[in-house]
């Protein structure tokens, strides 16, 4: 039986009964690149090949893969056009604006100025644009990837769709290789179930997602492991210091993340592919196909990348039809993620400290979890005169009132909206925060009350400081994009890279500096509105 009869036998039995999967037996799509199917479709594509990709210096045999992510736009030449992949020359786009889109970063994506994009509704110029809404945009793109969305964004995020989702209950059923799977990490043993959960919330990604993406690596969730994959390497990246499922899993999180919020922000147009070749992203894609776009890219040369993007039998398959059926069905209660304005909802939020006190504004937007990703936090130091991770006697305080529904080292996540769900409505992180465990998961927390000492506890650090940065619906709010985080009147701004930017209130600025210089002092007054 060949794979791709094998995956069409394993749909009709998932279409059959939601509840039987193909377990022991499951053939994963990689092997599809060892059949004469996939060799022909690998040669049928040698012509999109000539008209889509550019060689961008292919790495030789013996040259191995870099191991740093781009995060920027990698500046090359325009695609020659094909017809195949390009729409009808002259006849401009008519798209359906999705969440989170904005008109600087769709001005980015379709090739075109801002100015150049209509609708018969106001568009905002900086702030979000309501999903559903009509524009109509010039065709200026010459050849692109494939323009089908194959996962929603609610499939990627730790969104509301992933509430009720027992991890642990899904791997014990499934009898995988990961039900019996152990780590040690920091403190304890975590079972194979436990690790997933754990990069799932430390990222904010969904837990389906990343189990559907190790079974497609390494059969790991539905059976043993595939002869094609390595013990240590479930994903397929083979780097030391990526050794284990925690750091493959964190790896493969990070890509997610980077792709999402660099579509959600106009930073990413282009994929690079293991052997050397670029390809221009389909503007019309959302943001959760673009994420597992470029995870794929990461791994794979464009002839596989090609198999594993097929909407019916590649990566599309294993996650919406081997293992959790029906995503769009699950997307449609949730989504959009992000409305036209989440602000209205958002709550007011007070600088992390007690008033009449010198603090730091010593990071500007940057990664909230990660350095790359989302650029959603942003960072504060106390006044001190030692540097490096000195204990301070300083107080981080809440920013704003809600449920704490995560404590654990370093880490504080206070929900606002007060339904124990972090996967709901607004969600505030506090990183960095030395805790003595007199904050508790179930503990309420109003605006003010002190929460801990600001350290170098909960992830890496250079110095004592608290990192904060807040989310919506499961998704990172970039700290200084459409939605501005806001703390006693200031607005951030983020600058032109990572960690730097500044705090605007009125006519007063306050520019980031890990130096804590004078510029960068901030402090909070008694007469400040919260």
């Amino acid at each position: 039986m060949t794979a791709r009869s094998f995956r069409l036998l394993c749909f009709a039995i998932v279409s059959a009964a939601a509840t039987v999967v193909c377990s022991s037996g499951y053939v994963t799509p990689g092997s599809l690149g060892e059949t004469q199917q996939a060799e022909q479709a690998a040669a049928a594509s040698a012509t999109a090949l000539q008209g889509l990709l550019i060689p961008v210096n292919p790495p030789t045999a013996t040259e191995p893969v870099p191991t740093d992510v781009p995060t920027e736009v990698i500046a090359t030449a325009a695609p020659t056009p094909t017809p195949a992949l390009s729409p009808t020359a002259g006849a401009p786009f008519i798209y359906t604006a999705q969440s989170g889109d904005t008109l600087p970063a769709l001005a980015v994506r379709f090739n075109v100025d801002p100015a150049d994009i209509a609708s018969p509704h106001d568009l905002p110029s900086l702030g979000l644009i309501n999903p559903g809404q009509v524009l109509t945009i010039p065709n200026r793109m010459g050849a692109t990837g494939p323009s089908e969305q194959i996962m929603p964004d609610s499939e990627v995020v730790y969104s509301p769709s992933s509430i009720g989702f027992n991890t642990a209950s899904y791997v014990g059923r499934m009898g995988g290789h990961l039900a019996g799977y152990r780590e040690y990490l920091p403190t304890s043993w975590h079972s194979g179930a436990a690790v997933v959960e754990r990069v799932a919330y430390e990222h904010s990604l969904n837990p389906r997602l990343l189990l559907s993406v190790l079974q497609e690596q390494s059969n790991w969730v539905l059976g043993e492991p595939s002869a094609r994959s390595q013990p240590d390497y479930p994903m397929g990246y083979i780097e030391p210091q990526y050794r284990g499922l925690y750091q493959q899993l964190s790896w493969a999180a990070r890509q997610l993340s980077i792709a999402y919020y660099s579509w959600r922000d106009g930073r990413l147009t282009e994929l690079t592919f293991r052997d050397g070749y670029v390809m221009r992203l389909a503007p019309e894609l959302n943001a959760g196909t673009v994420a597992v776009q470029y995870l794929f890219s990461r791994l794979y040369d464009y002839p596989t990348w090609l198999e594993k993007m097929d909407p019916d039998f590649g990566f599309a398959f294993t996650h919406g039809k081997a293992m959790f059926p029906d995503p769009w069905l699950r997307a449609a209660e949730v989504e959009p993620l992000l409305p036209a304005n989440p602000a209205q909802s958002e709550p007011n939020m007070s600088l992390p400290f007690f008033s009449n006190q010198i603090w730091y504004f010593t990071g500007g937007p940057h990664g909230a979890w990660e350095r790359e990703g989302a650029q959603a936090a942003l960072d504060f130091a106390p006044s001190s005169t030692e540097i490096g991770c000195a204990p301070s006697a300083a107080w981080v305080t809440a920013a704003a009132e809600g449920l704490v529904v995560r404590s654990e080292r370093g880490v504080l996540v206070v929900d606002w909206d007060g339904d124990g769900n972090e996967q709901t409505g607004w969600v505030i992180l506090y990183l960095h925060v030395t805790n003595k465990d007199h904050i508790r998961v179930g503990d309420w927390v109003n605006r003010g009350d002190r929460l801990g000492n600001p350290s170098c506890e909960g992830g890496t650090a250079t110095g004592t400081h608290l990192h904060i940065a807040r989310k919506y619906n499961g998704e990172w709010i970039a700290a200084g994009g459409p939605l501005p985080m806001r703390l006693s009147g200031w607005f951030a701004e983020a600058g032109p890279q990572p960690y730097e930017g500044r705090l605007l209130r009125g006519e007063n600025e306050v520019v980031a500096c890990t130096c804590s210089n004078l510029a960068a002092r901030i402090a909070r007054s008694p007469e400040d509105p919260y």
